[in-house]
């Protein structure tokens, strides 16, 4: 059933083996298997694509259900013994994933010998359910999306640039100021690079339109293009703060706070009692929360 739900859902043997760790040969093998069971087709297959049966249809969706319980029902003897283990799939954003995340990951891990974790780092939003995920952390606003939310600290940014540029170029005393100034710009995976940033002093916001003659979808490159005295850049506190400390750049506009953006740790109800993801869920608010 396993094999026959991810080969519909992901659309061909080849990239269901790939979620599974088996073979296209044998994901097709389970699948002929399920349909000489039933003695009927599951799948319509040709050289090029495939689709479900009207059965298969129907069929998938039963299965899903007994897939989702049946996964429930492995778990009980981790909720009964509390003892976290197993592979935890998890996804975050780049920059926070590299920088941020990382040191819990790794404490995590040493602290719980018998779990192991996939971490998969992007910046596009991901499917938890569709794609396998057991825990997502999201940075921004949240759609409505049924899932277990867990507020995280602000995700605070900083604009800094190179002493070398302020010096040639001046250092900016207002917000409006960056209108004459190079600001590199972070280009995300969904969206392009934002042109509008906005500063706070007290509850007064003050919104400047910047130029970005140089977009990229990579923090380190920003920032190695920052530390190259080309512009100024807006990035993460976390992400800057070495360079921040060594003086190889240079907060602007102390006077004002750069903007923050809401995080948050997803996650599906059905999994949230595992002894793996409770765990992971405490480590993360004990390190992120909003605290």
């Amino acid at each position: 059933m396993s094999a026959f739900v991810t080969a519909a859902e992901l659309g061909s043997y080849a990239r269901a083996a790939e979620r599974l760790n088996l073979s296209p040969q044998m994901v097709a093998k389970h699948v002929t298997a399920l349909e000489q069971h039933l003695g009927a087709r599951l799948l319509n297959r040709t050289t090029r694509r495939q689709s479900l049966t009207e059965l298969g249809s129907a069929y998938y969706e039963r299965c899903k259900h007994i897939l989702t319980e049946a996964e429930a029902a492995d778990s009980l003897a981790q909720i009964m013994n509390d003892t976290p283990r197993g592979k935890l799939k998890v996804t975050a954003p780049v920059t926070f994933g590299s920088y941020s995340l990382m040191p819990l990951i790794t404490g995590f891990l040493r602290d719980n010998p018998d779990v192991e974790i996939d971490l998969h780092l992007t910046d596009r939003f991901v499917d938890l359910v569709e794609e396998g995920y057991e825990a997502a952390f999201r940075i921004g606003p949240l759609a409505t999306t049924g899932l277990t939310a867990r507020p995280l600290a602000p995700y605070r940014l900083v604009a800094c640039a190179a002493p070398a540029y302020l010096t040639a170029r001046g250092v900016p005393l207002v917000p409006a100021d960056l209108e004459h100034h190079e600001c590199l710009g972070y280009a995300f995976w969904s969206r392009p690079a934002e042109r509008e940033w906005v500063f706070y002093q007290g509850t007064t916001a003050h919104k400047v339109q910047v130029a970005s003659r140089l977009q990229v979808n990579e923090s380190r490159a920003l920032m190695t293009a920052a530390l190259d005295g080309f512009g100024i850049v807006l990035g993460p506190e976390d992400f800057l703060r070495t360079a921040l400390a060594k003086g190889e750049l240079v907060r602007v506009l102390p006077g004002f706070e750069a903007p923050s953006r809401s995080m948050h740790l997803v996650y599906t109800a059905n999994r949230q009692r595992t002894a793996k993801l409770r765990r992971f869920v405490e480590a993360v608010l004990g390190r992120f929360g909003p605290a």
